[in-house]
C-alpha cells in the first residue's frame, strides 16, 4: 500500500502542485481498484470519496471534499474560479460556469485543469473541469468557462 500512496501523490503533486499529493491523500487512505484492470480507481477517506483516477489521461477528478481538502492548504486564487450574482445559484445545482459570470479566476488554471467554483464568500459550490485558462475566463464575456461536473445544491 505504501508504494501505491506513493504513486498517488505524486500524481497529485505534478496536476496540482509540490504538496498537494499529501495533503488530499493521508496514510488512512483506502484505494478501490478496477475489477478489470487491477489499477487504482478511487481514493476514500473515511468512507468519503475524495478522487477517481481517470483511466485514459492518468490524472485525478476530485470531489467537493477532495478540493476542500486541497483549498485548505493552498490560498486563494489557487485552483479556483469565483462567480457571482445570478450565476451562483445555477452553478450549486450544476449548471456550466460562463465567462460573463466569473469574478475572478486563478491565473494559473490551464484548459482541461481540475478547478473548484467558489461563490463571493469562497465557499466551494461546485467542481468541474476549464474550458478557458484563468486569463481568458476573466476577460472573455462569452463562452464556457467550467464544465460543471457535481454542483452542491446545500449552502456552505
Amino acid at each position: 500500500m505504501k508504494g501505491i500512496l506513493l504513486k498517488l501523490r505524486s500524481i497529485a503533486d505534478y496536476q496540482f502542485a509540490p504538496g498537494a499529493g499529501e495533503v488530499l491523500f493521508p496514510e488512512e487512505v483506502e484505494v478501490k481498484f478496477s475489477k478489470r484492470t487491477g489499477r487504482p480507481r478511487h481514493i476514500y477517506f473515511k468512507s468519503e470519496l475524495l478522487a477517481s483516477l481517470r483511466p485514459n489521461t492518468g490524472t485525478f477528478t476530485l470531489t467537493p471534499e477532495g478540493f476542500r481538502r486541497l483549498l485548505e492548504k493552498f490560498p486563494p486564487p489557487r485552483f479556483r474560479v469565483k462567480v457571482g450574482g445570478e450565476a451562483e445559484e445555477a452553478v450549486r445545482r450544476g449548471l456550466t460556469v460562463f465567462a460573463k459570470h466569473v469574478l475572478e479566476a486563478d491565473p494559473d488554471i490551464r484548459p482541461g485543469d481540475e478547478v473548484a467554483v467558489v461563490g463571493v464568500n469562497g465557499g466551494i459550490i461546485a467542481v468541474g473541469k476549464a474550458v478557458l485558462s484563468g486569463f481568458e475566463m476573466v476577460e472573455f464575456k462569452a463562452g464556457v468557462a467550467v464544465k460543471v461536473r457535481k454542483g452542491l445544491e446545500r449552502k456552505e
